[in-house]
């Protein structure tokens, strides 16, 4: 995109862009108190929710990862794109068109840029959408209506069809304005002997798009016994936009049911994915080109909102995920193998297998759409399921049965990280096997045991190659509503200048001795007119955190806090007045944290308690200098020098226990926060 971006544009978008929304097409959010919102990381992998947003300030930050920003940057460290291209792909959504400070107005962006790649893909989408009505694609459409999918159907989950000429694509998009390179950088095009030619030709296609809905990628299915690739399915390699192991065909449309219901139906292929929606399991996904893999999982569990289940196995408020395989030995070694990357999910999780080895696609159109909604009411508990598939090779008739049978699955029951639920599960295995209950319990036991001493120590040869992160954190509760403490994402290996220290370290925000520190510098950022009349009482010297008083020093060089500067554009100015890296993601992180108020209204009685806190600290400086000021003055016998001191130390005693008296209010607070 030529030029830069109107100042006035820029907070037109900001304006229209609520950043609770746009994050919310991300990562399911729930309320975290204070009128934030908290949901698991989409930056780090993690298990407890350190992420929070802040609508009110239009701020985001992860307590965990130290992430955080405006709406604008959460674009650009989720999709990967520069500012430019991220106010662009949000003034799209808002309908509004940016006016370009050099040169005019303008929507267009630089070659070869994510959001160009992006507009090749939509592009190529539309094209291939309206070959599917062309007379040379009946095959398409007749492979369609035959699985039960008609032409609504087919645009709805964005099919369409790959025409025979060598380079129809290539001339469409290159007419366009497209370049060569940009269909290349797409995955669209690839090079021939004549020049560029089309990726994919005489297949059904399907437009893999990523959360958002943009198109980034396709999937192609073999139609014609002549085509020279014998690969039932092909797909898009592996580009800037298109990451196997992290898209999910499906997910733009079935997001907000999974939020909504606190399930995801995970299916084998493209057309089991239409089917299940169809049949109104709107929650179903795919991966694509490749094994669903814990990349996927990550993915998910943002949308689950899944946490670590507790003692006692899963909570009920954990989501439910339901795999569901082709009946065929293949796919049920592929629920087996999803026993490896279950415990990665604290929710319940189940298997759906269809006994007469029918896919849902299939199954739908043998039985209708009642017959799907059975298949994953009728799902069975994955741990159940892998005891049961272990079990089954074995002739339980026969005492050699039994003992097979019991072999094979105290490895598998041992594995079940939970203490209760493995527990539960030896009991499973034991009635399955017809074994005795208490000594499969204690054989399962013993291999755990044995199992985690291997773990531990390897776990332990690890960590001696590196510090513990975690090792200099404090018991203390944490500050404001942030729930149970995050987990830490792994050390970089070097600092940089920016991202090192100050003298001192950085603070412990739980530390209570620094609590009104961080609290005054919370109310700048966050409710600056509350603060405005008395933060100019506040130096430097007041604040023991050396980072703290950065912060403070970057809010006076801002123009210190007034009512009329609040908001993203306010605490852009105290960012701008720090070097990248740690301190800026500090502003980010005190501009999102609630303060600690007594109600969830914070009034200009508990901000100026604050003031006051911080205030007091120097004024007891100060009397203890007076005083002592006062004994050299008695000591040396100046009377008149001592009568003044004194004076101004009654004066100035009265002024501490003013201070002292208004500070008061806030320890009554904090005792009930």
């Amino acid at each position: 995109m030529a030029g830069r971006i109107s100042d006035a544009d820029r907070e037109k978008v900001r304006d229209a862009s609520r950043i609770e929304q746009v994050v919310g097409e991300y990562v399911a959010l729930r309320n975290a108190g204070g009128g934030n919102l908290k949901g698991l990381c989409p930056f780090h992998d993690e298990k407890t929710p350190s992420f929070q947003v802040s609508p009110a300030r239009g701020f985001y930050h992860c307590f965990g990862c130290g992430k955080g920003g405006d709406v604008f940057s959460f674009l650009q460290e989720i999709d990967h794109l520069t500012f430019n291209e991220a106010v662009q792909a949000l003034a799209d959504r808002a309908g509004i068109t940016l006016t370009m400070v050099e040169g005019g107005t303008s929507t267009r962006a630089e070659r070869g840029t994510r959001s160009r790649l992006l507009a090749a893909n939509k592009a190529a989408a539309a094209y291939y959408a309206d070959q599917l009505a062309t007379a040379g694609a009946q095959v398409a459409r007749d492979f369609l209506a035959e699985r039960g999918f008609d032409l609504a159907a087919a645009a709805h989950f964005g099919c369409g069809y790959a025409p025979d000429g060598w380079d129809d694509l290539v001339k469409a998009l290159t007419a366009q304005g497209f370049s060569v390179d940009e269909l290349y950088k797409a995955g669209l095009a690839r090079p021939g002997q004549r020049g560029p030619i089309d990726q994919f030709h005489r297949r059904l296609l399907w437009s893999i798009r990523d959360a958002a809905g943009d198109v980034v990628g396709f999937g192609a299915r073999r139609l014609f016994d002549d085509d020279r690739i014998q690969a039932k399915y092909l797909n898009t390699s592996e580009t800037q936009l298109y990451k196997k192991s992290q898209v999910l065909f499906g997910l733009d449309l079935a997001k907000r049911d999974i939020m909504k219901q606190r399930q995801v139906v995970v299916v084998e292929g493209y057309t089991d994915v239409m089917a299940m929606h169809l049949a109104g399991i709107t929650t179903a996904v795919a991966s694509c080109g490749t094994a669903f893999g814990d990349e996927h999982i990550t993915v998910l569990r943002r949308y689950l909102l899944d946490t670590q289940a507790g003692p006692g196995g899963i909570r009920a408020k954990d989501g439910t995920v339901v795999y569901t395989f082709d009946g065929d030995a293949a796919g049920q070694q592929a629920a087996l193998k999803a026993f490896e990357s279950d415990q990665r999910f604290a929710a319940n999780t189940f298997v759906a297998v269809e006994p007469g080895g029918m896919d849902p696609c299939e199954l739908r159109q043998a039985r209708g759409d009642e017959a799907l909604r059975e298949l994953v009411g009728s799902a069975k508990n994955l741990f159940e399921f892998a005891i049961q598939q272990s079990v089954e090779r074995f002739n339980l008739e026969t005492a050699e049965g039994e003992y097979g049978a019991l072999n094979a699955g105290i490895p598998l029951v041992a594995r079940i990280k939970d203490d209760i639920l493995r527990d539960r599960f030896a009991k499973t295995l034991a009635l399955h096997a017809g074994t005795d209950i208490d000594e499969t319990r204690m054989r399962v036991r013993r291999a755990a045991q044995t199992r985690a001493r291997t773990t531990d120590g390897g776990d332990r040869r690890r960590s001696d190659q590196r510090p513990d992160p975690r090792a200099a954190r404090r018991p203390e509760a944490g500050p404001g509503d942030h729930g149970p403490e995050p987990e830490p994402p792994e050390p970089p290996a070097e600092s940089s200048p920016e991202s090192a220290p100050p003298e001192g370290g950085w603070p412990d925000p739980r530390d209570r001795e620094l609590k009104a520190e961080r609290e005054a510098l919370k109310l700048a950022l966050q409710q600056p007119a509350l603060v405005a009349g008395g933060y100019g009482m506040l130096g430097p010297e007041m604040f023991r955190a050396p980072a703290y008083a950065r912060v403070h020093q970057a809010i006076e060089a801002a123009g210190g806090p007034r009512g009329e500067r609040t908001g993203p554009p306010w605490v852009d100015d105290v960012r701008g007045e720090l070097p990248e890296g740690r301190l800026r993601s500090l502003v980010t992180e005190l501009a999102v944290e609630r303060p600690e108020w007594l109600t969830d209204d914070v009034d200009a009685h508990y901000a100026g308690g604050i003031i006051a806190r911080l205030a007091e600290r120097q004024a007891k400086r100060q009397e203890l200098q007076l005083r002592s000021a006062l004994q050299r003055a008695e000591a040396s016998g100046d009377r008149d020098q001592a009568r003044a001191l004194n004076a101004d130390l009654l004066e100035f005693t009265r002024y501490r226990l003013a201070l002292t008296q208004r500070a008061a209010a806030i320890d009554q607070a904090w005792a009930q926060s």
